[in-house]
């Protein structure tokens, strides 16, 4: 079994160059804020790169997928955590190499450094090799790296690393300070009786003394008299310091790439499972979807928005979950029904579901089979923008029309209230012209819209309302059914616009 990423299924997807900007959809997906969340706390590692990149294969998912599962068990997440401590505290080892300015200080870092790499390394294989393990990508690094600890080269690092370590614990020398003059030699087995000069001249000690104990400075950095005692030690030790030369020489290049690069890849899994944890311990569910590219049925069960759940959950406000299903010839999901009740939160949840589904990571749901897209876009409502001297509704529709000339029948699309710039009739005419060329395409789509009469033209739409509570329609239930529209969106629109709801009248009238 041959190792090529933890990540990726074949050195030429681990090849490919990594996408440094979001998508263009992430804001309004608010994907933004879910990957910072993810990421934060894990700049050393540069994640975000892997969080732009979907994949585009159904077995590349399910590679992950296993990883994910292997991850389920706490004690290979403990072994992996405490491996990327160990990476770690061995990169703040090289820093500080670097930023030294004397040599053997240097090179003393830098040999703390491979110690510490050598025993990360060491302790994962032993780990892994008593962890119970099925997935593709930690089968095989669990075999790669048994080989490279047994490999000659690693163990002749390693030997020749204790051997040096255990050399320069063996240095002893004495300070023979008079005046201005430092004076060091070897250390001859001196006796030292300090503790028995103490002890003899502490019963004439009265009352409180001065104490003349002097403590020696632990920074990092040394001074240049301290520096100039090294150098005329090495010179008491020049076997073992000429050793130390040239071991730093030769071991430049001891770090393997394929053990370093699976040092930050793995990360990719740990951030999010952490990530994860918080809506587990709320109670929330999450799955692994079943990831479909040659039909277009999708559903999931219990889904809702990650940005907002996390929200509501330090706010401990409760969660909705909302369901949707996809089958047959239905593509477009018409959703209506009044302001604030969640329809919006439902597209983003649509476009949330599927993207991180690429990526191939659980997402929330008890049940999902989600559809592999070849490139997904968003269209919300946008301030107006004065620079390109055009109006609101012109740049509606040249932004769809963008969107429709690169889309193609495996994109998914999420519209968000469009065209509610111009007047109804208008509104309807424009918007059935853009929902038949969507249908003409034969893509998935979300569209959420005031106009009901999208919900019922043709059978390749599906209609969702946001519910209120029957005995107060003010109060929204952030409930959608699959049902055909009420007739009410436009008008309670149009109220609020005007401030013309039941709330409002009794406020304006003081009633």
């Amino acid at each position: 079994m041959t190792f090529h990423s933890i990540l990726f299924t074949t050195t030429e997807d681990s090849a490919k160059e990594e996408m440094l900007e979001a998508p263009a959809f992430f804001v309004d997906l608010n994907l933004d804020q879910i990957i910072d969340t993810i990421t934060a706390g894990k700049q050393e590692y540069d994640l975000k790169p892997f969080y732009h990149a979907p994949l585009r294969d159904t077995d590349a998912i399910t590679y992950r997928h296993e990883v994910m599962c292997d991850f389920e068990a706490r004690t290979l997440f403990e072994s992996i955590k405490v491996f990327a401590h160990r990476m770690r505290a061995m990169r703040e080892h090289l820093t500080q190499a670097g930023k030294r300015y004397y040599k053997y200080q240097k090179e003393s870092w830098f040999l703390d450094a491979v110690e510490t790499y050598c025993d990360a390394v060491s302790c994962l294989a032993d780990d892994l090799s008593r962890a119970d393990l099925e997935s593709r990508g930690f089968l095989a690094f669990r075999e790669y790296l048994a080989d490279y600890i047994s490999s000659g080269c690693f163990q002749a690092l390693l030997a020749e690393t204790k051997k040096l370590k255990a050399d320069l614990a063996t240095v002893r020398y004495c300070l023979l300070i008079k005046g201005n003059a430092v004076k060091v030699r070897r250390y001859e087995l001196e006796v030292d009786y300090s503790a028995d000069v103490e002890s003899t001249f502490e019963k004439f000690k009265q009352g409180v003394v001065k104490d003349y104990t002097v403590k020696l400075t632990s920074w990092p950095d040394m001074n240049h008299v301290e520096a100039q005692v090294l150098d005329l030690v090495a010179r008491l030790y020049p076997d073992i310091f000429l050793s130390l030369d040239d071991y730093c020489d030769r071991t430049a290049g001891y770090l393997d790439e394929t053990i370093a690069v699976f040092d930050r890849q793995v990360q990719f899994y740990v951030a999010y499972l952490e990530y994860i944890a918080l809506f587990k311990r709320a109670g929330l569910r999450l799955c692994y979807p079943h990831m479909v590219a040659q039909v277009k049925e999708v559903y999931d069960y219990e889904g809702y928005d990650l940005a907002l759940a996390r929200k509501l959950i330090i706010e401990k406000s409760p969660i909705v979950c909302n369901d949707f299903h996809l089958q047959e010839e239905k593509r477009i999901i018409v959703v209506s029904g009044p302001n604030q009740g969640g329809k919006t939160t439902f597209a983003r949840t649509f476009g949330q579901l599927h993207y991180m589904a690429s990526l191939g990571c659980p997402v929330p749901g008890r049940e999902a089979q989600l559809y592999l897209f070849d490139r997904l876009f968003t269209h919300f409502e946008q301030a107006e923008n004065l620079q390109n001297l055009r109006g609101k509704l012109k740049d509606e529709l040249v932004r769809i029309h963008a969107i429709l000339s690169q889309a193609t029948s495996h994109s998914i699309i999420i519209m968000n209230e469009i065209l509610t710039s111009t007047t109804l009739q208008d509104a309807i005419s424009l918007s059935k012209k853009v929902i038949e060329r969507i249908i003409e395409l034969d893509l998935l789509c979300v569209c959420v819209t005031f106009l009901d009469e999208l919900a019922s033209m043709s059978e390749k739409t599906v209609s969702m309302v946001s519910t209120v509570v029957p005995e107060n329609p003010t109060l929204r239930t952030y409930r959608l059914v699959r049902r055909p529209p009420d007739g009410l969106s436009y008008a309670i629109s149009i109220a609020e616009k005007y401030r013309l709801t039941y709330h409002q009248l009794k406020e304006r009238t003081g009633s």
